[in-house]
Formats: structure tokens, C-alpha cells, sequence
């Protein structure tokens, strides 16, 4: 007889300040190196980086959604555990401080002098853009 799959799975989200989510949930999609990805219960295992995206949950017919930077997720049949450099909420994040950090971040690149400030401004950009588009799903 076949061994009959949990209809949830566990989530834990977890960076080096605090433990963002630990919830039983319906669906995980995250932003993998390799691209987008979606996990359900009942999933085959594997290890895989993530890259700076948002990450979306599904918890009956209600989705949460997260904005992360970098990190790694573990998933088994029954659970996905991250753990990211940065995980907020869309609730958490301050939309007027991502887009100001957004807007100073495109100056910089403008400016078009290549070194390691360039180098971080690409980074700051790329992780407000995410914060702001999640803020706005609130």
C-alpha cells in the first residue's frame, strides 16, 4: 500500500537576526539560482541557492509574500527550510525607505564609474526593487 502524502508541508524561514516564518503551509515559491521554483507537500528532496527575489507562500486561499536576499533552501517531502541573509514580510518592509534606497542606488549607476561602489549600488538596487514590489502586496 502506498504511503499517502501530508496535504501541508512545513515552512521555516529563518536568517542570522530571527526566525521569520514557521507555519504549516500549501505551496512555497522561491527564486532560485537556476530561476523560480514551486514546492508542495510531497516533494522529491534537494539542496539549491536562492538569489535576491521574492518568495511567495500559500496558506488556504490566502499568499504571503516575502522579499530575500541570498541564501539556501533545504526541501524534503515535507518541509522547505530557508535560510537567508534577509527575509521581510511585505507587512515589515518601509516602502518609502526601499524606494529612497532605490532611487540613490540608480544615481549612483548613472554616475557610470565602475568600482566598488558601483559594484554595491548594483546590489542595493537589485534588493530594493524586490522590496519595493513586495511592499506593494500587502
Amino acid at each position: 500500500m502506498a504511503e499517502q502524502t501530508k496535504d501541508k508541508i512545513l515552512l521555516e524561514v529563518v536568517t542570522p537576526e530571527r526566525m521569520v516564518v514557521s507555519e504549516e503551509v500549501d505551496e512555497v515559491i522561491l527564486p532560485g539560482i537556476e530561476g523560480e521554483f514551486g514546492v508542495l507537500p510531497g516533494h522529491i528532496p534537494f539542496l539549491t541557492a536562492l538569489k535576491v527575489g521574492e518568495m511567495v507562500y500559500r496558506k488556504g486561499g490566502q499568499s504571503e509574500h516575502l522579499a530575500l536576499s541570498w541564501g539556501y533552501v533545504e526541501v524534503s517531502a515535507e518541509s522547505v527550510k530557508v535560510l537567508a541573509e534577509t527575509a521581510e514580510k511585505a507587512t515589515e518592509i518601509d516602502l518609502s525607505r526601499a524606494e529612497l534606497a532605490r532611487q540613490e542606488a540608480e544615481k549612483i549607476l548613472t554616475a557610470g564609474k565602475e568600482d566598488a561602489e558601483y559594484e554595491r549600488a548594483k546590489v542595493t538596487l537589485e534588493k530594493s526593487v524586490i522590496r519595493v514590489q513586495v511592499a506593494g502586496r500587502r
